[in-house]
């Protein structure tokens, strides 16, 4: 199995709206439940310059995404945030190590980003064991960060330094 990671393009809306729709997707993010096609092509036709979409494809099927956000602020253009999701059906087959992976060469090695954040519920166990094993360490907890299923739950700061020739 061949896991291709590409930059998205509008005509994916409709496989990421149908990805986001997963009850056990959505309730892992932040995204609200029924997400509309019209938002996921407005999220791919305005894609704004300090904003990288990936997607991961097994077979031509679209079962992934990341969205990497470089910061604006003039002190911070050497920080990056992302989210991903995989396919309920595609988890565990190496698809958000992949993504992962890809934003990561792009921020190191073309962006030269130095520190990549990621927010996860503290829940989410999976997810933290792959940011882990990627070199990402938790930095802090931060207590009631969403509203989820009726009842607020705390979510972790977790970060990746890039290490430099001088440290």
């Amino acid at each position: 199995m061949k896991i291709e990671i590409r930059h998205a393009e509008p005509e994916d809306a409709d496989a990421l709206q149908a990805i986001y729709t997963d009850e056990v997707l959505y309730t892992n993010t932040l995204q609200l439940p029924m997400p509309s096609k019209t938002l996921w092509r407005k999220r791919l036709t305005d894609i704004p310059d300090n904003m990288y979409m990936l997607v991961a494809e097994i077979e031509g099927e679209v079962v992934g995404s990341l969205g990497l956000q470089i910061m604006t602020s003039k002190r911070q253009r050497h920080v990056a945030s992302f989210g991903v999701s995989v396919k309920t059906a595609a988890q565990g087959k190496g698809v958000g190590r992949a993504l992962i992976n890809a934003a990561l060469d792009l921020a190191d090695n073309w962006l030269d980003i130095r520190r990549i954040e990621i927010t996860t519920y503290t829940d989410n166990t999976g997810a933290i064991g792959l940011y882990e094993s990627l070199g990402f360490v938790i930095e802090g907890e931060m207590v009631d960060y969403a509203y989820r299923n009726g009842e607020y739950v705390n979510a972790y700061q977790m970060a990746r330094i890039r290490k430099t020739k001088n440290g």
